[in-house]
């Protein structure tokens, strides 16, 4: 909740057992809520209750919470401002830091790399390729420029919702080179410069610097342990009066959280109150693990309001570079209007593959979603062996597990499991505020084999720094 005030009785029940410890009651509050603070839960800029409000919540002394937030103001996550009372900030040790870029599976040989969220190809993806080059003569005699995308791939598109039960014409598919091109075009479409546009937090750090580099501003809402908080969101969207809303509601990277049909429902009524333009990523979709029947389109509970974005990079392959949006029918020029000043069109070729496997993907999906169970299960069983301390929710879908650790050592352990040979990114970078520091993202897209192996040794490095303290930082990694 970032610039707004925290209401005591919110605040109250974040902070739950807070006095169950031994020592001065101040340090333990003060701790819980370094923790909170430290870990997104309570956002950086986030108004405290007053020490009289506070105080009368927790039914403690007045002195016991202002010696708490003394001390937090010394360690540096509790700045006083006038007229703003006590506001929550991140110190300067614990902020994420990009760092360099790399490219996946490329420079790290001889590394475990946990950095990348995204599978090798589908089988079939060769044999699509053939039959697209037998087709592309057809094309050649064109200039080649699609800005909306070639017909019979937005026809194969428009059939997948149709399918979902939600009426698409293949006018209101355009598509794109990727899901993150579908992002930035949208959110250069519907926003201007200085907009708010509500994320989630923890999110994909890649779309947020995205979304940010168009000069939009983010408020992300915490989620909550058991997924999104509805009425954090629904006071959020309220009181901050977003432009558009970014989300993940189908195995939310990187939690793997699945939002209801309720939620959905709640949440799109929210939107539709506030005039925001929800522009929901649905790149996972097609990834659920557990044979559980999925929610209908977020796009369902109000079609002329949201803009979907799709993508076959986690369902076939990255390399292919291929995503597209789901427009409202009112919105389609406006966001093909925004899309001519980025690009001119997805490569024909990638198109016409991406055609050719869509029209096979329920031949091919099953045995990727197979593929995929099995490594979820053998890296959760590693973790429950080794690492018995760090606590995770099994995932239905998606590519990721989101571990929580017990001690914030987030960003330290990414420089010490480097120099064992694992390639980490810290839970902080996920976030669009910082924090987060006691979450892990592991992806489960390597072989078992090659899960548990690197498991023992991410154990080894999270043992060694547990016993010495906390290691210098290294870069972060590009994140799929």
């Amino acid at each position: 909740m970032t610039g707004q005030q925290l209401p005591a009785s919110t605040l109250s029940g974040l902070l739950g057992a807070w006095s169950d410890t031994n020592g001065p009651a101040y340090r333990a509050l003060a701790e819980r809520l370094r923790l909170l603070i430290a870990d997104g839960r309570i956002m950086p800029g986030s108004r405290l209750p007053s020490e009289r409000e506070l105080t009368d919540a927790l039914g403690v002394s007045r002195t016991t919470v202002a010696s708490a937030y003394r001390e937090l103001r010394d360690r540096g996550y509790l700045t006083s401002r006038r007229g703003s009372g006590s506001v929550t900030a991140l110190p300067s040790r614990i902020e994420p830091e990009l760092g360099r870029h790399h490219a996946p599976g490329i420079d790290t040989d001889g590394l475990y790399d946990f950095t990348c969220a995204a599978s090798p190809a589908v089988p079939g993806i060769s044999t699509a390729v053939a039959a697209a080059m037998e087709d592309l003569p057809h094309h050649l005699a064109t200039p080649g420029y699609h800005p909306q995308g070639l017909p019979e791939l937005r026809e194969e598109i428009a059939a997948s919702y149709e399918a979902r039960g939600l009426p698409t014409s293949a006018d209101q598919i355009i598509v794109t080179a990727g899901a993150l091109a579908a992002t930035s075009i949208a959110i250069r479409a519907m926003t201007q410069i200085g907009d708010r546009v509500l994320t989630e937090s923890p999110t994909h750090p890649n779309s947020v610097d995205a979304i940010r580099r168009s000069g939009a501003r983010v408020v992300a809402a915490p989620m909550s342990p058991g997924g999104w908080d509805l009425p954090l969101l629904e006071a959020t969207i309220r009181q901050t009066a977003p432009r558009a809303a970014w989300l993940v509601v189908d195995f939310q990277n990187p939690t793997g959280r699945l939002m209801s049909a309720a939620d959905r429902q709640r949440l799109a009524i929210a939107f539709a109150r506030s005039r925001t333009t929800a522009i929901i990523d649905e790149t996972l979709y097609e990834l659920p693990l557990d044979g559980q029947e999925m929610p209908p389109p977020f796009a369902s509970f109000d079609p002329t309001g949201v803009i979907t974005i799709g993508s076959v990079s986690k369902s076939f392959w990255g390399g292919l570079r291929i995503g597209w949006l789901r427009v409202p029918e009112t919105l389609v020029a406006r966001i093909l209007d925004a899309r001519a000043s980025m690009d001119l069109g997805a490569p024909v070729l990638e198109q016409l593959v991406v055609t050719r496997l869509l029209r096979e993907r329920a031949s091919i999906l099953p045995e990727r979603r197979a593929g995929l169970r099995e490594r979820r299960d053998a890296l959760a069983d590693a973790l429950r062996s080794v690492l018995p301390d760090w606590k995770f929710t099994l995932p239905g879908g998606g590519l990721s597990m989101w571990c929580e650790l017990p001690a914030a050592v987030g960003s330290s352990l990414v420089g010490v499991a480097q120099r064992n040979g694992v390639l980490l990114v810290a839970g902080s970078r996920f976030s669009p505020e910082g924090g987060l520091e006691t979450f892990m993202r592991l992806p489960y897209t390597q072989d078992p084999d090659t899960l548990r192996h690197a498991v023992e040794l991410l154990a080894a490095s999270y043992g060694q720094l547990t016993e010495r303290g906390p290691a210098r930082r290294t870069a972060a990694a590009l994140i799929a």
